[in-house]
């Protein structure tokens, strides 16, 4: 299995520090959840029958003619793999690792291609996946561009994956309103902006036939009767999604700022922020000796966003601390 973020009980058992003393920015998860509903007496004890509720709210928030819903993209992503014959696969890089390995797992010949390269391979794939906006990097791909692609690979039969797990804020940039023609995929998850990635629940928007061979494929019940409810009321909820939005926009900037005080010129999205580094290794070592977990790469640093103000002086103090260290250092 990959590593990923979130994995807070990796830092308990690797630095004997509690789990309430660690401040945990190592994932782009929105660290003000929705606030959970009260669920009907039943849910627990009725097997999870698919919502007409759920699919309608998703259909309106997302703008997408038709979706399945998953328990989380997670589950997409290894399952789509399995409804093609050995491909040649390109995966835009640096990305949500799970896709290529995914690809790989499932025999299929893959290369991972950087995004100002992707053009160029296009007409040399059968499959092409890119994170819009991207994961760790916070690098976009204009609607239109994406659309060309999809229409391109469609023609010989091909398809474009476009992951629009972080794609909540820039909803103009989604092309999940064109999933009703052949060759375009489109992934979108719960979890990352209204802060449920406990809930395990995502869409695929698609054509209806690939839908219905993704479905056979994933079976039954794949969403838990409580998953409905609470995706039903989160993705209805348009005054919370307002609300989120400005504050979130305004934690976004907050970080990014704070990170160039102290030397880091970073991009990413209003939920994470991602900077080259020559020794993310040495930083995180750095940040957890502060009792912070974050998320590395093997060329750049990720920071998701402190869940309060305690958590934002917290980080800073600790920046403020490293900064002087490496300068003392020199």
């Amino acid at each position: 299995m990959l590593e990923h973020g979130g994995n807070i009980n990796d830092a308990i058992r690797r630095y004997g520090r509690a789990r309430a003393d660690w401040l945990d920015l190592s994932t782009g998860i929105n660290p003000q959840a929705y606030p959970v509903p009260q669920l009907s007496a039943d849910v627990w004890h009725r097997l999870p029958e698919p919502s007409t509720a759920l699919l309608e709210a998703a259909q309106t928030y997302y703008g997408a003619p038709l979706l399945l819903p998953v328990a989380g993209t997670q589950a997409a992503i290894q399952a789509l793999p399995r409804l093609r014959t050995r491909s040649r696969v390109v995966i835009a890089a640096p990305s949500y690792a799970e896709h290529s390995y995914q690809w790989r797992q499932a025999g299929h010949d893959v290369r991972e291609v950087a995004y100002d390269q992707l053009e160029a391979e296009l007409d040399q794939c059968d499959v092409m996946s890119v994170c819009n906006p991207n994961n760790p990097t916070g690098a976009r791909i204009a609607p239109a561009v994406l659309l060309e692609w999809a229409a391109r690979l469609a023609a010989r039969g091909g398809w474009l994956i476009v992951d629009e797990a972080f794609g909540d804020m820039t909803p103009q940039e989604s092309v999940a309103a064109y999933t009703g023609q052949q060759g375009l995929i489109v992934l979108r998850s719960v979890g990352k902006f209204f802060g449920l990635a406990g809930l395990r629940l995502g869409f695929v928007a698609a054509h209806t036939d690939l839908l219905q061979q993704l479905a056979d494929v994933l079976g039954p019940w794949t969403v838990s009767g409580p998953a409905q409810q609470i995706g039903t009321a989160a993705l209805s909820d348009t005054a919370w999604q307002q609300t989120m939005h400005t504050q979130l926009q305004e934690s976004g900037t907050r970080l990014q700022q704070l990170l160039a005080e102290y030397g880091k010129q970073s991009s990413g999205t209003a939920l994470f922020q991602y900077w080259q580094d020559a020794h993310p290794a040495q930083f995180a070592e750095q940040m957890a000796q502060h009792g912070i977990w974050i998320r590395i790469f093997s060329h750049g640093v990720r920071l998701g966003l402190p869940a309060d103000e305690a958590g934002w002086q917290r980080l800073q103090q600790a920046l403020q601390s490293v900064s002087q260290h490496n300068q003392e250092m020199k």
